[in-house]
């Protein structure tokens, strides 16, 4: 009986082992002989960053059916044409989330966040946090509370106080100087992440475009078109060059690129994270078509412990467009108008006292 089994496991273990060899043969190589990663990929997923209360990291084939016929239902009645008649937003916003309490906001045709859940080992994901185990990020250090609690003493636009009067006021903050709009903003860094690393889905232009030579790698992000240059086989820059995207460096482990990221500003907070911010990228051709992302972030400075997260990202013959974001944008003149005109209304109500 031992020997049949024993026999049996290594008949299995030899299949793997093959099937792992040809699949290794079968992936594109550049001249080098490392795994060509070279492409555009689409990483827009309906999976969340973190897992809803309840669900188990893979997702029935039926469950998983449901939640995306579900997503494509709202996608359409968002879609449908706005009433003429619908009442104007109440003034500040509804409160709910948005730059001033979601006054307005694209709408759904802009909108382009998937509409699969994404698959890892032939299954549905509904998280792409797999490390904790209950797919959501670790809890903040005393340290990142503080910081995230100075941050809020300082309010932007987004948290706005009223006076008797019902004049919108504000302390200022970001929204309130044209010298300090957020970055995603004034389009110059994406937004939620995009560019990474760690890089995450969001809201619209989910293209990623790998360039690969022996010496670097280029990944172009549709998004505010931001380009992540990873040199191959260097060290880091010193501590006191500190870059948006912070410093990257790649090397081989086997067919897996890994990329080492520090040296992050405090101008890119990362969730809240800090200078110390320590992100580890794995990429690892998985067909043709498909590459496995994996991203490990550690900084004990914001999160009590180590966190982890892995997706796909399909290849798609889309075209990545230039990502045009201020031309012909008269918002910002604009608010500068109106605040003057606010301001020389207020000098002649108190001119009148």
């Amino acid at each position: 009986m031992l020997r049949r089994f024993s026999t049996a496991f290594g008949l299995v273990a030899a299949a793997v082992m093959l099937a792992s060899a040809q699949t290794s043969r079968n992936i594109p190589r550049m001249p080098d002989g490392h795994p060509d990663l070279q492409g555009t990929y689409d990483i827009a997923t309906l999976t969340p960053l973190e897992r809803p209360g309840g669900q188990p990291l893979s997702l029935s084939d039926q469950d998983a059916a449901k939640l995306e016929k579900q997503a494509a239902d709202r996608k359409f009645r968002a879609g449908l044409p706005s009433r003429g008649d619908r009442p104007s937003p109440p003034v500040g916003g509804d409160g709910s989330t948005g730059a001033a309490g979601n006054v307005g906001g694209y709408n759904i045709f802009w909108i382009d966040n998937g509409s699969r859940y994404v698959m890892v080992d032939g299954r549905r994901r509904s998280s792409l946090i797999i490390d904790p185990p209950d797919g959501h990020v670790p809890q903040l250090t005393p340290a990142a509370r503080q910081r995230a609690a100075a941050r809020a003493a300082r309010p932007t636009s987004d948290q706005q106080a009223r006076e008797d009067d019902a004049r919108l006021v504000t302390a200022p903050g970001e929204y309130d100087d044209p010298e300090r709009r957020p970055l995603g903003e004034r389009c110059l860094l994406g937004f939620g992440s995009t560019s990474g690393p760690p890089a995450l889905p969001v809201l619209y232009n989910n293209l990623h475009q790998i360039v690969q030579t022996p010496g670097s790698v280029l990944i172009l992000n549709e998004m505010d078109h931001d380009a992540r240059v990873i040199r191959m086989g260097d060290q880091h820059l010193p501590r006191g060059i500190r870059k948006w995207l912070g410093d990257s460096v790649g090397r081989w482990d086997g067919d897996t690129l890994v990329v080492d990221t520090t040296n992050f500003t405090d101008k890119t907070r990362f969730r809240g994270s800090s200078e110390n911010l320590h992100v580890v990228e794995r990429f690892t051709r998985v067909d043709s078509k498909t590459l496995l992302y994996r991203f490990t972030i550690e900084d004990p400075d914001t999160w009590t412990s180590t966190w982890m997260g892995e997706y796909t990202w399909p290849a798609t013959d889309e075209h990545v467009y230039e990502y045009a974001c201020h031309e012909a944008n008269y918002a910002l003149g604009d608010i500068l108008r109106g605040a003057r005109l606010n301001e020389a209304d207020d000098a002649a109500t108190k001119g009148k006292k």
